[in-house]
């Protein structure tokens, strides 16, 4: 049935084009033809193991790699990315969504919040690549999702559960940094979401998961365009398939590994400036 409100012109309104809202050809991209010749010279110099259903932090110095591997089976990773000297300059989800798309892949660039706004990281191999999206919608590596929390979990299931993702950011980083937990949590923001396949409903447009297609061996690798701090949580989902933020689902490890370059492999690069909008807001 018709909705009787509706405006006699409502199809033309609805057949109004679509328009990027920030089309990305502008851009600064990454020089990957030099990123790939880079990556034929790693090193490995760390190795982190992240626990099921808790979160570690790390660090990886400007123009090194990181890559984050399935070892032991199907897990999805919540992944937060700091300034190493400057918490206050974080992975920006929202504007990295709107400059890429609402999954990234190799290539695509993770930027900091305002008033920084430059690539943290940058893509450079995904061996999940291949998935595109589904016949639902959905894709691998989202940055459309927030990160399972005790907050909202309590708000819909009850009670508190203290192995959300939220937590175990919370947890990470407090450790990493010899902070309250408290004081850390105020850090912890929306995360991309690795490995994690995800959508929006056909019918009611909801967020969706489904369970990850990644196995053991696959990876997703970054390069660090800055000084970097990470904590990455092992979501207490396990694949996503079924449920989160319980203790129902099976879940594995993943590890975290920090590789170097060769010294002469990035020739001529240097880390991105902060943006240069002068702050001055038309005053």
């Amino acid at each position: 049935m018709a909705d009787p409100h509706e405006p006699s012109d409502a199809a033309a309104r609805r057949a109004k084009p679509a328009v990027v809202v920030y089309p990305n050809n502008t851009l600064p991209h990454a020089d990957m033809e030099m990123l790939e010749r880079a990556r034929r010279t790693l090193t490995k110099i760390a190795d982190i193991i992240v626990p099921p259903r808790d979160a570690r932090a790390f660090e990886v110095p400007a123009g090194c790699f990181f890559r984050i591997v399935s070892v032991d089976g199907p897990q999805v990773g919540d992944l937060n990315l700091w300034n190493a000297h400057d918490l206050s300059e974080h992975f920006f989800s929202g504007k990295t969504r709107a400059l890429n798309a609402t999954h990234v892949g190799k290539g695509d660039r993770l930027w900091s919040t305002l008033p920084n706004l430059r690539p943290m990281a940058t893509i450079t191999h995904d061996t999940l690549g291949w998935y595109g999206f589904d016949a639902d919608g959905g894709g691998i590596h989202d940055v459309i999702g927030t990160r399972c929390d005790p907050y909202t979990n309590r708000l819909l299931a009850g009670g508190d559960y203290h192995h959300c993702c939220h937590s175990n950011l919370t947890r990470a980083l407090a450790s990493a940094r010899g902070m309250d937990p408290r004081d850390a949590e105020m850090h912890v923001h929306d995360v991309l979401n690795v490995f994690m396949c995800t959508g929006f409903t056909h019918d009611t447009h909801q967020y969706f998961m489904k369970a990850s297609p990644v196995r053991p061996g696959d990876f997703i690798e970054f390069f660090a365009e800055i000084d970097l701090l990470g904590a990455l949580s092992t979501c207490p989902g396990g694949d996503c398939g079924s449920t989160h933020s319980s203790d129902t689902a099976k879940c594995y490890p993943l590890k975290v590994e920090v590789l170097r370059p060769d010294a002469n492999a990035l020739a001529g690069w240097a880390p991105p400036q902060r943006n240069p909008y002068p702050r001055t807001h038309g005053l």
